[in-house]
């Protein structure tokens, strides 16, 4: 086992926190406004744009990853596109690995920072209004401070659940050593050479991760709980 361990090579590791780093950080810059928007809005068109974002909770995958695929490819326009204009190429690199999770992780930004923001107290909004201060303001003045269980949640879960992403980061990068094969298709590929001792290894350090992120943030959402419950 000893030995095991030193052979193994965890750049696949490296590569699974790169990920999930920055597809968190852009999904936060994009589903901030989107949440804040669905939260305050009243249009008719609210439960599409919900449909739409979580969209990827119930699709499939390998379906959502095989249209990403096609999409990034040189055979679509998009691809063609970016290949003819910049000289970019995103299927099977690093860079479509993170449009792909952007994708697949949407959701999981997005549904607890709307929660958050449905969950305040709206006089404390219009109070905001009221005072002269602007939607962004009010947005990162009051709205922020005010939901940081569900903010934590947002940004924690979605870290988590692009380091454990298969189905579409196998359809959109492949296997490409030192590029776009993550722990999980790591893990897979294991399995397949019936490497199970390896196997076991990287998914006992991918329990343990998800285990303590989830521990992290129920323990931190329960103290957030007590604090407050204390003042009612």
């Amino acid at each position: 086992m000893i030995e095991t361990l030193k052979a193994l090579e965890f750049t696949p590791f490296i590569l699974s926190f790169k990920l999930a780093l920055l597809t968190t950080i852009i999904l936060f810059v994009i589903a901030l406004p989107l949440s804040w928007y669905l939260s305050q809005t009243r249009s008719k068109m609210k439960p599409v744009l919900e449909a739409i974002t979580a969209l990827p909770i119930v699709l499939p995958p390998s379906v959502l990853g095989f249209y990403i695929l096609w999409a990034l490819s040189q055979n679509s326009p998009l691809g063609a596109f970016l290949e003819e204009t910049f000289g970019v190429q995103l299927a099977f690199s690093f860079a479509g690995l993170v449009v792909a999770s952007c994708f697949y992780s949407l959701p999981f930004m997005v549904q607890p920072l709307q929660g958050g923001f449905e969950s305040l107290n709206r006089h404390m909004l219009e109070a905001s209004y009221i005072s002269g201060k602007s939607k962004v303001t009010t947005l990162f003045k009051v709205a922020l401070p005010n939901m940081k269980p569900a903010l934590l949640t947002a940004l924690i879960i979605t870290f988590a659940h692009t380091v454990g992403e298969f189905g579409v980061v196998l359809m959109v990068g492949g296997s490409i050593p030192g590029e776009t094969k993550v722990a999980s298709v790591a893990i897979y590929e294991m399995v397949e050479i019936m490497d199970y001792t390896s196997a076991h290894i990287y998914s006992l350090i991918m329990l343990i991760i998800s285990f303590t992120v989830l521990l992290s943030v129920y323990l931190f959402n329960h103290r957030q709980n007590r604090k407050f419950g204390s003042f009612v």
